[in-house]
């Protein structure tokens, strides 16, 4: 039976790890190869290949019509990004199968990606996904299957003007309690801009002003927002990636932040360009009033894969170059913990633990790389301006010299 013969069967893609996906950008070409061993000679049929690419939403919501019915709604939607087909071993024209001698047989086979592509994505109501599947036919037996996953990540650089832009807000709120006013509080916050990678740290400013005879505490999270889209319906999932918690603030004070810093941890980039999935971020700063409910205050931003230049922009001025902050470039400590739920930090009070910006003395032996050479860079004084006044003017009492003696 060709079962017994048939020691492997699989696919091999280049650059994969072992045991893992490889990784694949939009307009790449593909290559790999099927691989067959045989443990004796065999009859084979067609090897045929397809690569696919698609994302797919699908989720159900109970709903009542009436005391006691009730119908279940189902939401599904699918768009493909990728179908190439091959064909890598044909059968003969006479109709026949191939017979294929013991040992190791490669077929290689290479596609071109799209120039448009999603990253690839799992959430809960929704995938991203790509994949090879090969298949081998036989005569008088069965189709035998492989199949190959592989990730796609689309490139977000955050060197553009959009991503560089600073980003800032304001918001304030009346506190009341049985229908007294007790104060107002207010918040201002900004981040120097809306494009980030993950492993970043991202400084942030902000002044809380507490007006009301209550103290309060101010918190910061990273949200995720995924959203799937199907016949018109939107369903949302929203997570906390990562947060941090500031000191209580007390009543009639305010509270200054300088660079608070927040670490954004290993996550997966902005999906904004698919039509039934997106991916989207944004940095929360809430302050809970005892009371009533929070006042929250949200900043846009966009998870990208490349990150910042060295100096910023290739486009960004010389003075925007030399404000570069150096205190929020220590490596902050991973958290053990999992993140909160983000009802945690939208609804209920929570006592966390503060996460002070690093110091200037803990920096130690981080300046190195491009900030090192930034620095060697005026260790000399530049020479002087150029002047047409003689700085070192001859004096009227010394007699001219006679050029003939």
């Amino acid at each position: 039976m060709i079962f017994d013969r048939l020691k492997r069967f699989s696919i091999v893609l280049e650059g994969a790890e072992r045991d893992g996906p490889a990784a694949f950008s939009p307009g790449q070409a593909v290559s790999g190869r099927v691989v067959l061993e045989l443990a004796a000679a065999a009859r084979l049929g067609a090897l045929r290949l397809r690569a696919m690419g698609a994302a797919r939403v699908h989720w159900t919501e109970s709903r009542s019509a009436g005391s006691s019915t009730a119908y279940t709604q189902s939401y599904s939607d699918q768009v493909e990004f990728l179908s190439h087909r091959d064909t890598l071993m044909a059968p003969p024209d006479n109709g026949e199968a191939t017979v294929l001698q013991a040992g190791r047989h490669e077929f290689p086979f290479t596609f071109q990606l799209p120039e448009t592509l999603a990253t690839s994505f799992e959430g809960k109501h929704g995938s991203v996904r790509y994949w090879v599947k090969a298949k081998l036919h036989r005569p008088w037996s069965t189709v035998k299957k492989a199949k190959k996953e592989f990730t796609v990540i689309e490139p977000i650089d955050i060197n553009t003007p959009a991503l560089l832009a600073p980003q800032a807000g304001a918001k304030e709120k009346l506190a009341r309690a049985w229908y007294c006013n007790r104060g107002q509080v207010s918040v201002t916050a900004k981040i120097d801009r809306k494009g980030y990678t993950p492993g970043e740290v991202i400084p942030i400013f902000a002044e809380i002003d507490n007006c009301t005879s209550r103290a309060v505490v101010p918190k910061a999270a990273i949200i995720q927002t995924q959203t799937f889209i199907a016949r018109g319906t939107k369903k949302q999932k929203k997570s906390v990636v990562t947060s941090i918690t500031g000191d209580p603030i007390p009543a009639g004070k305010r509270e200054v932040w300088h660079g608070r810093a927040l670490k954004i941890p290993p996550v997966g980039p902005s999906i904004l360009q698919c039509r039934i999935i997106q991916v989207e971020y944004s940095l929360k700063v809430c302050v809970d009033i005892p009371g009533t409910s929070k006042l929250l205050l949200e900043l846009p931003l966009v998870i990208g894969t490349i990150p910042l230049h060295p100096f910023g922009s290739r486009t960004s001025s010389v003075s925007s170059q030399h404000s570069v902050n150096l205190d929020w470039l220590s490596t902050i400590p991973e958290q053990l913990e999992a993140p909160p739920e983000y009802s945690a930090v939208v609804s209920s009070p929570e006592a966390e633990q503060s996460l002070a910006p690093p110091c200037r003395s803990e920096l130690g032996d981080i300046l190195e790389g491009p900030f090192f050479a930034y620095i060697q860079e005026f260790r000399f004084r530049p020479p002087p301006l150029y002047s047409e006044v003689d700085p070192n003017p001859s004096s009227d009492n010394i007699r001219p010299r006679c050029m003939t003696c």
